[in-house]
């Protein structure tokens, strides 16, 4: 990929967004209504009001921010970008080969976002968001990974509650996009969390559990539709972003933040069972989104990581072992952004190779091998070295010379192991792949 094209689709991208933005607000909050704010628990949110046949209506706009702020300041100027639009869609997908959805997902997501669910603060999940991350990041995710069937759609309870606005019942906004779409009964018969469509095309709504383990729907008021309550969720769904679906001429939606769905898609990945075929997919998203973050958002991957890691031992043990699942090369690159050391993860051993060691007299080291082993994900090797000084300082003077330094270490060698282990597994991930002790080392742990 030429050094260009990425600024080129982001540059792109970011256009579209913006005009995509100005034309939702302009459609959502058409001319002769005025906008009015609230103060609630702190903060300030923002409604519009206008007159109709059936008296004065409400519609929620959102929290006060800096950019809500000039979107209504700018409101009565707005006009319609949708030709413009469409022509920007059209070259980040023909000329930027970014992925775009199947048209029955676009269709599905057209409806849902002109329905206001969007505007009412929820969030769009799992594959359909990831495909939005191309465009947002200016990389070409790999093809295979951004291909779905199901529509996954977040929003938290109480804020559903809160809101104190709605769309129409969800079966009849998903039946604007296909009239084949019926509600699936939930364990309970009444409430129904998924939509599908005859095509088998499905539309799951969900929530964060935060409570205690239950599977019984919660009400979204604001949607008018029930959703599955779900771990881990709330951390994905935190502070999302605006981002754009290319269909058509471009379909505003909210998505989480790259950086927390990598993160949770490890968590997701691990807790799915050993066959599961969207384990393997979780993971490829996460690796594919780390290896772009870690190099262009290194200080928000490592501000998400802080905050997920924080959150108790239950997600530090889900984190860690999501981590393992990860290439070598790029767990190793995502352990040194975080500042974490290897030892989060709980399956990792290094093991070393008996037998093998070799003094190098240009180095004056001893070079010896491991493996970095974790369970159900393979290994990777490891090299190891301890310094002519640290040897010297593990036992003192008395010899010099090759075979005088590799009896040394064959003498010492599981106290050099032990200490070779400890400082792979415990200290900060450093550039190289391998151990190198030397007198500090042996100073330190004596």
């Amino acid at each position: 990929m030429s050094a260009d094209v990425p600024l080129m689709l982001q540059t792109t991208y970011a256009e579209l967004l913006d005009r995509a933005r100005m034309d939702a607000f302009g459609s959502d909050f058409p001319a002769g209504g005025v906008f009015t704010s609230k103060q609630q628990r702190g903060r300030r949110y923002w409604y519009f009001q206008n007159d109709s046949a059936n008296g004065r209506k409400q519609r929620y706009v959102g929290p006060e921010t800096p950019e809500l702020l000039a979107q209504i300041e700018t409101h009565k100027a707005a006009k319609t970008y949708a030709r413009d639009r469409r022509s920007l869609v059209a070259m980040l997908v023909r000329v930027g080969r970014l992925p775009r959805p199947i048209a029955p997902i676009g269709a599905v997501v057209q409806a849902l976002a002109e329905a206001g669910v969007f505007r009412l603060r929820a969030v769009l999940v799992g594959t359909v968001a990831y495909q939005t991350y191309s465009g947002m990041l200016g990389v070409r995710l790999p093809e295979a990974m951004v291909q779905t069937d199901d529509i996954d759609v977040a929003q938290f309870a109480d804020v559903s509650a809160a809101i104190g606005d709605t769309t129409r019942p969800m079966a009849d906004v998903l039946r604007e996009a296909d009239p084949s779409f019926r509600p699936i009964p939930h364990i309970h018969p009444v409430r129904a969390t998924r939509y599908v469509a005859a095509s088998g095309l499905k539309v799951d709504f969900l929530t964060p559990n935060r409570g205690r383990e239950t599977e019984e729907p919660q009400t979204l008021r604001a949607l008018g539709t029930d959703a599955e309550p779900l771990r881990f969720l709330d951390f994905l769904i935190r502070e999302p972003v605006p981002a754009v679906l290319l269909t058509d001429s471009g379909v505003l939606v909210s998505v989480p933040a790259p950086e927390r769905f990598s993160l949770h898609k490890l968590i997701v990945a691990r807790r799915r069972r050993e066959g599961d075929a969207k384990r393997n997919k979780d993971r490829l998203q996460a690796e594919a989104l780390m290896n772009v973050l870690i190099g262009t958002r290194p200080g928000e991957l490592r501000a998400a990581w802080v905050e997920a890691f924080g959150r108790g031992k239950s997600w530090q043990r889900y984190l860690g072992e999501g981590i393992g699942l990860l290439h070598p090369s790029t767990r190793e690159r995502l352990l040194r952004v975080v500042g974490a050391p290897r030892s989060v993860i709980p399956s990792l051993e290094l093991r070393f190779i008996p037998d093998k060691a070799a003094y190098d007299p240009e180095g004056e080291k001893i070079y010896f091998d491991a493996t970095a082993d974790i369970f159900g994900s393979g290994s990777s090797g490891v090299r190891c070295c301890i310094t002519r000084d640290a040897l010297e300082a593990l036992v003192g003077a008395g010899g010099s010379g090759p075979a005088f330094y590799l009896e040394t270490f064959r003498k010492n060698r599981p106290l050099i192991e032990r200490m070779a282990r400890k400082k792979y597994l415990d200290e900060a991930v450093g550039f190289g792949d391998g151990v190198i002790l030397d007198r500090a080392d042996i100073q330190l742990d004596r």
